[in-house]
């Protein structure tokens, strides 16, 4: 009997190392999903997500009404440090959020912007709930006494002290000047620089909530 050529075998040998190929490839869910990464949103602010900090709070608000992240389910959340007397990146940050807001449209009733004092001793609820609201009534400021200040911004590693003023008695505060954002699943997903204008911001909590 005359043998095949080896041309004449090679696709005999080369079929069943193709199903095995085709089966590991079904297997894993295809080549190309294991050699590329997974598509990312292209946020114009820093993505901080899977953070191991900034996981969540629990203060009282103006209305003396304990809050945490749970109660914002399903928005996205902005939260900032500062305080009422801050002469300059408070109100100018906030400002922005407001015009955020405006640019949002309906997509801004699913935000939720969270004003944490840092300066308890001066930030009264009353003064608070004069003060926060006054840039979007949609605004929420917490305060808490001194050791449940401390305690959140440590869980948030948000950085603020006195700062001695010119009159005894007086002194203003230095902090952390960004803010934290979490997704409507309550993740932490972004720290957003302070002084950049209102377009990264909505561009990126469109994202957020689409």
């Amino acid at each position: 009997m005359r043998l095949p050529s080896f041309a004449r075998l090679l696709p005999l040998l080369l079929l069943p190392l193709a199903f095995l190929l085709a089966a590991c490839e079904q297997k894993s869910g295809g080549w190309a999903a294991q050699l590329l990464p997974a598509d990312k949103p292209a946020f114009k602010n820093t993505d901080i997500t899977g953070l191991d900090y900034a996981k969540d709070f629990s203060l009282p608000d103006f209305n003396g009404k304990q809050r945490s992240l749970a109660d914002f389910r399903g928005k996205a959340v902005v939260v900032f440090f500062g305080y009422t007397q801050c002469p300059d990146v408070c109100p100018t940050t906030m400002a922005e959020m407001a015009n955020v807001m405006q640019q949002l449209g309906p997509l801004a009733d699913r935000v939720q912007v969270v004003f944490i004092t840092v300066d308890p001793e001066r930030d009264t609820p009353e003064l608070l709930a004069k003060y926060v609201p006054a840039f979007d009534p949609r605004f929420l400021g917490l305060v808490g006494n001194k050791a449940a200040t401390e305690k959140v911004a440590k869980e948030f590693k948000v950085f603020y002290q006195k700062v001695p003023g010119k009159e005894p008695g007086s002194y203003s505060m230095d902090h952390t000047a960004g803010s934290y954002v979490f997704d409507p699943q309550g993740r932490i997903r972004l720290f957003m620089r302070h002084g950049q204008g209102p377009e990264p911001v909505v561009h990126d909590l469109k994202l957020l909530l689409s």
